[in-house]
């Protein structure tokens, strides 16, 4: 076994000689936020969309336009808004009065990457438009399926105290996101620098692309084989089902949760382990590595009880005691 982690530790130093020249890339456009940046490549590398929650001005749109910007990968802007149309999103079928037929128009959700924009401005027939595209990479368009370009990624951003005009998203919607971000506000150093390189009426350059498509699919076959010893599968099971049966686990936190994680949680958190052992330089997956991606894997599938919040307990807190509960392998 020792053999086979060795040459899974080289392929993974080769295959990530990437990461450092995208890093530095986005970093001369946005001022610290490394969390963000680092989750957004793990995103990629690990095939698995991102809602990105934070205040207005956190540069949440600026991030990911940079990512798109740094890869040689195609991108569409969508601004969720409440008069927007399902057909709007994945096309429509426009009929030919001329030949009498029907003809499809594609929407902008034929795209290597698609910045929803204000997710929850939009209503639950539109967001759930992108349920198929999501889940399937294909969208049905009238009596036909197209497949969506590899790789297709969801970067969705919303706000997280404008309730006016806004609509919830759907849980079968927010399940599938394989992480949710909480954007923070940057430091008082940060800041500094964001008024030095910002405050100017002249426009921005945008990011040079510095990473090929071919590069992240070969990188994602490596995070495929990144290897998961089964005493870390047990540990990641054992995290999710605490979510669901947390008495079994000797939680005290029945009364606080609605409902669990769902399976996807299994795999993405499996998923986002590999990834994150991937950008660590390592061939295979330790406790550290899904401890630092359990929130944002768990964070929107926990739904926590009324009890919870009167007790003023966010699903981060609930999360965090589940995760210095549990005995580490």
């Amino acid at each position: 076994m020792s053999t086979g982690i060795t040459a899974i530790n080289e392929q993974v130093r080769e295959h990530s000689a990437f990461v450092n020249a995208l890093r530095a890339e986005i970093g001369t456009i946005i001022v610290g936020q490394q969390y963000v940046i680092d989750r957004l490549i793990m995103g990629l590398l690990a095939n698995g969309h991102i809602l990105l929650e934070g205040m207005p001005g956190l540069a949440k749109t600026l991030a990911v336009k940079t990512l798109a910007g740094a890869i040689s990968a195609s991108m569409q802007r969508i601004q969720f808004t409440p008069d927007l149309l399902p057909a709007d999103i994945i096309g429509t079928q426009l009929y030919n009065p001329k030949e009498g037929q029907f003809t499809i128009r594609k929407g902008p959700v034929f795209a290597n990457l698609i910045l929803a924009d204000e997710i929850n401005r939009a209503p639950a027939k539109v967001q759930s438009a992108l349920l198929e595209a999501m889940q399937e990479r294909q969208v049905t368009i009238g009596p036909e399926t197209f497949r969506l370009p590899e790789p297709f990624l969801v970067l969705a951003t919303q706000n997280p105290i404008e309730q006016e005009g806004t609509y919830p998203l759907p849980e079968a919607q927010v399940d599938r996101f394989m992480l949710k971000l909480k954007v923070q506000y940057p430091s008082l150093e940060e800041e500094r620098r964001i008024l030095d390189a910002m405050a100017s009426t002249k426009a921005h350059t945008p990011a040079r692309p510095v990473v090929k498509l071919e590069q992240i699919i070969a990188a994602r076959n490596v995070v495929d084989n990144i290897y998961v010893d089964d005493k870390i599968k047990d540990y990641i099971l054992s995290i999710v089902f605490a979510t669901r049966d947390p008495v079994a686990y000797q939680l005290d936190l029945k009364p606080y949760i609605r409902y669990g994680a769902s399976p996807r949680a299994t795999i993405y958190l499996t998923l986002a382990a590999k990834a994150q052992a991937f950008l660590n330089g390592r061939g295979y997956v330790t406790p550290q590595d899904v401890k630092s991606v359990a929130p944002d894997v768990l964070r929107h599938r926990v739904l926590v009880s009324y009890e919870a919040e009167a007790e003023d307990l966010t699903t981060d807190d609930l999360i965090t005691r589940i995760l210095n509960k549990l005995p580490v392998p």
